[in-house]
């Protein structure tokens, strides 16, 4: 591996002081049909029009995603910066691998997808690893990056027990989530999740808080103040 090449976590967060405004970058990734597009459309849905923009997205004739959805998601600091955290999937099909590596490309945080089938398990793991192999070709360092995972489709017959995910859990520094993303459980809990560790690496890096005169706390109280965050969502 050439040293050389690679990026820091430094080099990927935007910060624009004249026009004093942040930008986050959260990929959602994951297999073919894991509900990549089904956590946006949710979480556009969700917390509503006076926090997220219009949500873009190009699809296929089979209706899979081709290309990537975006959804921003602005907060308005108290000290009067903007951050706009875009919220963006890749496609799942083989055939657009180079998508996914550019979509990746200066994420901030990463949340993995997951489809709770047992019959999916190989699906998930090829992707995990393909992540974290485009992640490196990108220049990061997977390990660095702020990542959660969500079990999607725990309503469907034949999933992974909760045994299981925990055990998936206690073997990574992730938080592990379940959801059914088609019904809008669990989705706000996983983006909380990945907002509360990219948000707690930006301040361990940049000392964030302090600098910017941004509290984490008021952004995270203020996007999800309408949430009551579930409890039972989070695994371990």
């Amino acid at each position: 591996m050439d040293l050389r090449a690679r990026r820091s976590y430094r080099e990927r967060v935007q910060f624009n002081a004249a026009q004093r405004e942040i930008v986050l970058k959260l990929v959602y990734y994951g297999p073919p049909l894991s509900g990549k597009t089904t956590n946006l459309q949710a979480i556009h849905r969700l917390l509503g029009a006076d926090l997220t923009g219009h949500l873009t997205t190009l699809n296929t004739a089979d209706d899979r995603t081709l290309f990537f959805d975006l959804l921003p998601v602005v907060f308005q600091s108290a000290t009067g910066y903007r951050i706009k955290v875009k919220l963006f999937t890749v496609p799942g099909q083989v055939v657009h691998a180079a998508t996914r590596r550019l979509v990746l490309a200066g994420a901030d945080g990463v949340a993995f997808i997951a489809d709770s089938q047992v019959t999916e398990s190989a699906a998930n793991n090829e992707y995990w690893h393909g992540m974290r192999h485009y992640l490196t070709q990108s220049g990061i360092d997977p390990d660095k990056v702020p990542r959660v995972i969500q079990f999607n489709k725990r309503d469907l017959p034949n999933v992974r027990t909760d045994e299981e995910l925990a055990l998936v859990h206690s073997r990574g520094r992730e938080p592990v989530f379940k959801a059914v993303a088609i019904r809008g459980t669990g989705v706000i809990e996983t983006l909380h999740g990945l907002l509360v560790v990219t948000l707690a690496e930006l301040n361990r890096r940049y000392d964030f808080e302090q600098k910017f005169r941004i509290s984490t706390d008021a952004m995270l109280s203020t996007l999800f103040a309408r949430f009551e965050l579930s409890s039972s969502a989070a695994v371990g």
